[in-house]
Parts: structure tokens; sequence; C-alpha cells
């Protein structure tokens, strides 16, 4: 008997991997999914090469609709609560830049799941909800995650109503970062890894933890940490260095991503 194809797939290509969820045509995160989501995720963790990660569902209808809702009956609730949010804790976590690449439905936990990443590309045709409230409980990420970034009447709302946004509605609330129209999706995401992977990885991971303190701290103790970044870690690396000779010779930097 053939294996059976893998519920969780990562390809890597240069300094960037694709992960995607591969249980179409709605890529529902069932016990044996999230687990393997967690041990795929730990992997790229421990990977010092690693310098962009893109998430995405397959299939033609969406990203993900979430996880399975027999997955939270009293026998199996706590274990897929740790799980999810182990995983989720794994992404948050990477120093590499996330994006989450989104198309079609993206619902319940595969919005978590989205939203966890740094960076949302997603197609016209994406829908974003949290309906938990209609099955009588509510997801645990969009209330510990969304009032920190998206501000706590919009989270207050999107999570009590259980209603669905449209790509558009939440591109202006800022929970998507760039909104493609129809096939788009790839190219723009091919064009964001082109970006990225073409700086230092060594200064990308500095961003991103400098980012973080902006995001997690006030702003006086946010600066300090910055400076502390910038002084003792940014300023020892070879890249930092190779950028300035390298626009002063007037050429195009080589890093060593470093």
């Amino acid at each position: 008997m053939p294996d059976s194809p893998s519920t969780i797939l990562v390809e890597r290509n240069g300094r960037a991997a694709t992960l995607s969820i591969n249980r179409p045509p709605l890529n529902i995160l069932d016990l044996p999914a999230i687990d393997r989501l967690g041990e795929a995720l730990a992997e790229l963790a421990a990977d010092p090469d690693l310098q962009v990660l893109v998430v995405r569902g397959a299939g033609d209808r969406g990203f993900s609709a979430g996880v399975s809702v027999q997955d939270h009956t009293p026998d199996k609730v706590e274990g897929m609560l740790a799980g999810f949010h182990g995983a989720i804790r794994r992404l948050v976590d990477l120093d590499a830049v996330t994006v989450a690449a989104v198309h079609g439905h993206c619902l319940g936990g595969g919005m978590e799941l989205a939203l966890a990443c740094d960076v949302v590309i997603a197609t016209e045709d994406a829908r974003f909800g949290q309906p938990e409230i209609d099955l009588g409980c509510y997801p645990p990420v969009a209330a510990a995650l969304y009032p920190q970034r998206y501000g706590y009447g919009m989270t207050v709302d999107l999570l009590v109503t259980g209603r669905t946004m449209t790509c558009e509605e939440a591109h202006r609330l800022g929970l998507v970062t760039r909104r493609v129209h129809g096939f788009g999706l790839d190219h723009e995401l091919g064009r964001f890894l082109a970006d990225v992977t073409g700086k230092s990885a060594a200064v990308t991971r500095l961003i991103k933890k400098a980012v973080r303190a902006g995001r997690d701290r006030g702003f006086g103790d946010a600066l300090t940490e910055v400076e502390h970044l910038y002084l003792r870690e940014l300023c020892h690396t070879q890249d930092m260095q190779e950028g300035l000779t390298a626009f002063l010779e007037k050429r195009r930097p080589a890093w060593k991503h470093h």
C-alpha cells in the first residue's frame, strides 16, 4: 500500500522555505496535522540559514478553514490546544521573516495561523473570520494576539459576532499587508521573496528583533533595546561593514549573511 501524502509539506529554496498545509479542499487541521505542523516548525526554527518562511494552503478553495471541529470535544480539546498553540508559538518566535500567502477561506484556526505571520499577502477572494462563537467557544490565539496588533475594539467585534471579512476590509484594517488580484498571489509572493532574500539575512533577523521590541514594549524601553541591538549586534556583523563599504565604493554589496 503506498504511503499517504504528508499533511504538511516543506519545500526549501535557498534561504527561503515554503510550508504548505496539504489537506485540500479546505485544509482542515486535525490532530495528526497539528502534530506534524509543530514538528515542521521546530525543524525550521533549528535552521540557522533560514531567512524567509512562506505558509500557505494547498488546492484552490482556501488557505485553511481551521482546526477540526471533531477535535474540540472534551476528550480531545486539551491536547488539541496544546499542540496548536505550541505550533503557533514556534511560528511567532521564528527569527526568519514569515509570510502567509492566503487565498479563499481563511477561518478559525486558519486565520490565527495566517495572522501569526509577520506579513499577510492575500488575494481578493480571501475571506477572513473567527466563527468560533457559533460553536459556543472562542479562539484563544486571536484573543491573545489580535488586540496588540489590530486593536481592542476590532478584536471584540470580530470574536463576538463571528462575522466574515472580505479581503478589502481586512486590508483596510491592517490584517492584510498586501492585497493582490486574481492569480497574482505567486507573482507578488515572488517579488517579496526576491526583495527579502536579496538583503542580508543577519540584518533581517535583527530588524525583526527590533520591530518586536517596538511592538511589545513602551517607546522608551523599546528604543533602549533597539539601540542595544544596533550597537552590540548589528555593528559587529560583517554585512553592515560590507554594506557601508559597498556604498562608498559605488558597487553592489556581496552579503555574507553574518
